[in-house]
């Protein structure tokens, strides 16, 4: 049986749907989960494993079986620790079926068969009866259904559903209560994730100012969270208006509704400022007493930072008020949580709803379509003053009074930078629509709409008639594509300027004039875990499981590198960056592959996790932009610098706990090939030296 997947093609710029092996997503699935990152979290096993004695307890105190119900069981790992604890049954669902093939024989393997029903179905299609799935309703309901937002995978239907269906009334529950939190700040920084801030460019006649729509400016945003390891916001990159508010809560011991509800707090800022972000956690209580808690809170909310959990599969969120709003320290004002059954959202409001008659703003929904094509980190990058100004600087070293310009890259700001800088005709290509109103309405918010001409079609359809009959002296390209997930996706820039060299005028410049790829090897702070086998987990064997990642990883696709922000992962470089491959961009691409071998010298001791690699586009010789690294580890105590605002790919090794000496003698070799009919690129890291 085959599969369609959808894939980036960086050889067209687009998402295509291709034919896959039936196991595809199984192993996309298992390869990509955060499964060994939840067996690595002590923290949360600790407190579910004395959360599960507690409930097991108390349900025999009253002189009766402990029945449990646990959904979303994945390895089975609370269904074990519920029966060690003394449950005398459990029924545990999965509606994954690899997952639940693999916990079965967990079970086995652990020996708890016997007292251990693996049930592959979702919650909602379990029965209860003779000829069910369960005989009888649970008593003690286990669950971990949760996500960073808490509610975003479906935990409020499913909680709903099972108090109805599965589960006895007055349940024990394990957690038995989830409370959200939440704390207003001022941010430039992360505000700059959701708005077009003007953009300033320095001319020859003095400054210009690239002001956003007035569209985009009233657009509430887009309602996804903004999931974040925000123990890596610096706290000078935000100010504190308000204390922490508890929001609402949820006691899963009790009939759940998925109904959408508001919840309000009133509070006096702590500062005067503008209100623009809310930044939210959660913590989940396992016992009625609230005394075994798991708190998602940032290092400043902890009682004990010292204590601190490093976990990637549950983080913190930020959220966007629909509008920035003026507060005032000591004037009262209402924090106000919307939820449906999947999502959350915030609102701030002078007086509470119930005062303000029950008037509830409805969940936010992108209208400007900035926020449809460009994602946070991207909306940061165009913010970005400094990088600004380094195009501005290269532009005007390659700009001519009677220079025409051709723009490729989806939604950027290139082109007004050319129109102010002197060109004598701008043409940019949208090819989604989405691009196409967007730059409409940038242009006509800068009188521009009649100076800059917008050709929406795909590049490689550009006819001599979009150009007017003229030929282009300077191509230019930041470069960035929407569908681009790797860092070298957007090579897809080389691609459209073969496509469109017959164009190109005699002697005409392309900017960016070049690329290359650079590889660094890092040992990770906390990111290797998500990687590393778990092998026991709080007594129990999960090695099937620690095998199972292993056969996805080796699936063809899942060898590949991944993409990750690394700015919120620390790491530590233990080589010097190392050029692997340039891109001439000023040739077209060849018909041949492009390959590099080599090796890399460890010079710090550390355990070598992976490669790190990245793109640096060279728009001058005398000009680099970097998607990358901007500041390696100088010692063995300091961490790499990052682009913010690009995921660099990371390369896992297969074997990360091996280091570099002391002598620095060990090496990484590597063999890395650009393959030009599919513009991907293959790439094997061999650790040496008995690694």
């Amino acid at each position: 049986m085959k599969v369609f997947c959808g894939r980036a093609n960086p050889t067209t710029g687009s998402v295509e749907w291709l034919e896959e092996d039936e196991h595809y997503d199984y192993h996309q699935e298992i390869a990509r989960s955060s499964y060994a990152d939840m067996l690595h979290d002590k923290d949360r096993n600790i407190k579910y494993y004395q959360g599960i004695r507690a409930a097991v307890s108390r349900m025999k105190a009253r002189g009766q079986k402990a029945l449990v119900l646990d959904i979303g069981t994945g390895t089975g790992l609370l269904s074990m620790m519920a029966v060690t604890a003394g449950a005398d049954f459990c029924y545990a669902i999965e509606v994954f079926k690899p997952m639940a093939d693999a916990a079965v024989k967990i079970v086995e393997k652990n020996g708890f068969s016997d007292k251990i029903k693996i049930i592959n179905k979702h919650s909602t299609e379990v029965t209860v009866g003779p000829d069910g799935d369960m005989p009888c309703r649970a008593n003690i309901l286990i669950t971990e259904l949760f996500d960073t937002e808490l509610i975003g995978e479906g935990a409020l239907p499913s909680y709903e559903h099972a108090h109805r269906h599965l589960v006895q009334e007055n349940c024990e529950a394990v957690p038995h209560r989830a409370t959200v939190y939440a704390q207003l700040v001022e941010s430039r920084r992360m505000w700059s994730w959701n708005r077009l801030f003007p953009v300033h460019v320095q001319t020859i006649h003095g400054e210009q100012v690239i002001v956003p729509p007035s569209e985009l400016e009233r657009c509430p945003g887009a309602p996804s969270v903004y999931d974040i390891q925000l123990n890596q916001v610096s706290s000078t990159d935000f100010t504190v208006l308000s204390d922490v508010l508890p929001m609402f809560s949820v006691d899963f011991s009790k009939q759940v509704s998925s109904s959408a509800a508001c919840h309000s707090r009133q509070f006096e800022p702590l500062a005067s400022g503008r209100a623009q972000v809310v930044l939210s956690w959660w913590d989940i209580e396992m016992d009625p007493e609230g005394k075994i808690k798991c708190t998602m809170a940032p290092f400043w909310a902890q009682s004990d930072p010292e204590e601190l959990q490093w976990r990637d599969h549950w983080m913190q969120c930020v959220y966007f008020l629909p509008q920035e709003e003026p507060v005032v320290q000591g004037s009262s004002l209402c924090l106000v949580a919307h939820h449906d059954d999947y999502c959350v959202w915030y609102s701030l409001q002078r007086t509470s709803p119930e005062k303000n008659g029950g008037v509830y703003p409805a969940r936010p929904v992108c209208d400007c379509q900035a926020h449809l094509l460009w994602n946070r980190p991207r909306f940061g990058e165009i913010n970005d003053q400094d990088r600004t100004d380094q195009y501005v600087q290269a532009l005007r070293t390659m700009l001519k009074p009677d220079s025409v310009c051709l723009c490729v890259s989806d939604g950027s700001l290139l082109s007004l930078l050319a129109h102010h800088l002197g060109a004598e005709q701008v043409f940019t290509v949208e090819s989604s629509a989405a691009s196409h109103r967007l730059m409409k309405k940038i242009f006509k918010a800068n009188h521009l709409e009649d100076k800059i001409n917008i050709i929406e079609k795909r590049p490689e359809l550009l006819t001599s008639a979009d150009l007017e009959g003229k030929k282009v002296s300077l191509l230019l390209g930041e470069p960035f594509f929407t569908t681009s997930l790797l860092p070298w996706h957007n090579l897809y820039f080389w691609y459209v300027r073969t496509a469109v060299d017959q164009h190109l005028g005699p002697g005409a410049v392309v900017m960016p004039q070049a690329a290359s790829l650079y590889a660094v090897v890092v040992e990770f702070r906390d990111l290797w875990r998500i990687r590393s086998p778990c092998g026991d987990c709080e007594g129990f064997d999960v090695h099937i499981m620690d095998d199972m990642i292993k056969r996805a990883l080796d699936f063809r696709e899942s060898k590949e590198a991944e993409p990750h922000p690394l700015w919120e992962y620390p790491c530590r470089s233990l080589s010097e960056p190392q050029h692997i491959l340039t891109f001439d961009f000023r040739q077209l691409v060849p018909p041949h592959p492009l390959r590099a071998e080599g090796s890399i010298n460890l010079r710090r001791p550390g355990r070598s996790h992976g490669a790190v690699l990245w793109m640096e586009y060279h728009l001058t010789p005398d000009s680099t932009v970097s998607t990358g690294l901007l500041k390696p580890a100088e010692d063995k105590g300091d961490y790499c610098c990052w682009n913010p605002h690009c995921k660099q790919a990371v390369y896992f090794f297969t074997t990360p706990d091996c280091g570099a000496s002391l002598g620095g003698s060990r090496t990484v070799s590597y063999t890395v090939e650009f393959h030009p009919h599919t513009g991907d690129i293959t790439m094997d890291f061999t650790l040496a030296d008995g690694c």
